[in-house]
Formats: C-alpha cells, structure tokens, sequence
C-alpha cells in the first residue's frame, strides 16, 4: 500500500510549483488524495477522517500556516512537509515542534535571483542604470566622463550576506575578473576562502570599499534597518545599491537622501518596504532608482523547479538517503 500525501494549497498554486511530470512521478509512489487542502478547506470545522493516515505533505506559496493543535487534530500521522518555495520563517515552527520535517525548495528559488544579480551587477559596473535611456526625455545619454565607471574588470563588488543566495552570487561572479568583498557575521575566513572573495568586517566598510553592493542578508529581526545612513553615506558618488534579498533591512529614507545628495549614485531594488513602496514615495520619482517588482525570483516555468526539487527532496527522504534542503529550528535564526 502507497503512503497517503496531500497537496496544501490552491489547485492554481499547486499546478503552478508541480508539473504534471512531477505530479506522476510522486504519484508513482504515494497516493496522493484528489482534494487541495487550502484554509479554507482545513479550517471549515468539517472532521476530516481522510487526513488521519497521512504521512507527507506537498505545498507552495500559500500554505497555511497551522498551529501545533491543528497539526495534532488534523494530520497527527504527517511526518514531512514539502515546500516549493522559498522562506519558511512564517509557518515552520509549529511543524517543527511536532517533529514533522521541513524541506523548503530554497536552493532551486535561489538560482534566479542570483542570476538575476549577477546581471545587474555587471550592467551597474558599466554604469548602465545612471545612464540608459528614459522614456519621455529628448536627450541622448552620455557617461560622464570625470567620473567613468569602472567597467568589469579588477573592480570591487560588495556581496551582503554568503548564504544560498549571496553564495551562488559570487561562484557566478567567478568568470569574471572582479574583486569580491563581502560582508556576513557567520561566514568563516576558510569559507570566503574557499569561495574566493575577501571578508570585511563591518558594512560601512564594505560600502565604501565596493563600486556594486548587492544584498542578502537574511531576513529577521536582527537584520531589520541593518543598512542605514552609516553604510549609504560611505557609497562612492557613482557607485549602486542592488537590492533582491529584503527590503526591511533597508531604512529608505536614508537610501533616498544618499540618492539624492549625490545624484550619481543609483538603487536598483527588486524588493522594498512596503512593497510596493508606500504611495507618494520619492522612490517612485528619483531618477537614479530603478524598481523592478520583485521579479528576481522564480517565475514563469522556473517555478517548476521548485517542485522537482521537492520531489527529489522526498526520494531521499523516504529512502533514508542524505537531504539537501531541510529545515532546522536552528537555522531559522539566520535563513532568510
């Protein structure tokens, strides 16, 4: 007899992280119940007899984020949860007091923002964000030449944070001939080592070292409003802030006034705070900020990769082979 699963989310969300292709191959080996288990579903005071058996759960964004009572009520049998997506900060411990696993496609999100950065950063080391081209506006656009930008090669780019994401960063930024500095409490010198890049010891340090600072920090409460007027006022007057990791670690208005004393500068945000900012944001007018809509993460068909990772996730789990991807209460403190 095959262990029950279920899928915890929208049949739109679900469809959306699992192919059809994954979907066979886990149904080749769980009997995967017809129904979406949504909120709605979980929560509609209904017994749900059906849940007692099951031992493995699949899911996305949207899942709902349930307490160790409902877990004991409703899925006292699960032993794992699978998640296609990324962060799991806002539903996890519950499942991880209950002893329940947690795999979280993490490192599969990872990929696209991280290819998304690596892009960014080598067009703001061409000085492309201060000088492309804006609708509306009949000038040609002109580098300014007292204050060149350095281009892509021997130049200094600062990294905010080595974990999934920050990592996968600077292997990528290896092909080119770029020095890598990078900031992060937790990364030890045989780490940065290894992944070729130098550590700093402070971010104001790193900011004003580097002509690209891109963050990845992970997010919690220790790093909310982490980088503020002492790392912004460090920036060099044409340097760039890239921002695809958080935006409560920003404080925005000391990234706008840094904009605006030196106009050279630019912020190219993926993710701000709010998101999207707040109406009547300067960020909205300044012609030296670029907001994309946080787009740097899975999208389109790169979604499905979150749940083939997952699937692989289960293959191991279930065989007692070695994991890749699961989640500790420990390292809550420090994930994103």
């Amino acid at each position: 007899m095959k262990p029950k699963a279920i899928f915890m989310g929208t049949r739109e969300a679900i469809a959306n992280a699992y192919s059809k292709e994954t979907v066979a191959l886990l149904a080749e080996e769980l009997e995967l119940l017809p129904e979406y288990y949504t909120e709605e579903v979980l929560r509609d005071g209904r017994p749900h007899p059906e849940l007692a058996e099951v031992t493995c759960a699949f899911s996305t964004w949207g899942v709902t984020a349930l307490t160790e009572a409902e877990l004991a009520a409703l899925l006292p049998r699960l032993k794992a949860l699978f998640y296609a997506a990324g962060t799991v900060q806002a539903f996890a411990r519950p499942f991880l007091a209950r002893g329940i696993a947690v795999f979280s496609a993490w490192g599969a999100n990872a990929v696209p923002v991280a290819e998304v950065t690596v892009a960014e950063i080598i067009l703001a080391n061409k000085g492309l964000f201060q000088t492309m081209h804006r609708g509306g506006s009949p000038d040609w656009p002109e580098h300014d030449r007292a204050k060149p930008h350095p281009g892509n090669y021997g130049t200094n780019v600062g990294i905010i944070g080595a974990g999934m994401i920050g990592g996968m960063v600077i292997e990528r930024l290896r092909q080119y001939r770029l020095n890598v500095k990078v900031f992060d409490p937790f990364l030890s010198e045989a780490r940065a080592k290894a992944l070729g890049a130098e550590k700093v010891e402070s971010l104001p340090e790193l900011f004003a070292a580097c002509h690209v600072i891109s963050n990845h920090l992970a997010n919690n409460p220790q790093t909310v409003n982490m980088i503020d007027k002492r790392c912004f006022d460090r920036m060099e007057d044409n340097a760039v802030f890239i921002n695809t990791g958080r935006g409560q670690q920003v404080v925005e208005a000391d990234l706008i006034a840094a904009l605006k004393e030196k106009p050279g500068r630019a912020a190219v945000l993926d993710v701000t705070w709010p998101e999207p900012p707040a109406p009547g944001s300067e960020l909205y007018t300044l012609n030296n900020v670029i907001l994309t809509p946080h787009a740097a993460g899975s999208l389109g068909g790169e979604v499905a990769r979150m749940g083939e990772y997952m699937y692989r996730e289960y293959r191991a789990f279930s065989s007692g082979a070695p994991t890749k991807y699961r989640v500790t209460e420990e390292m809550l403190a420090t994930m994103a």
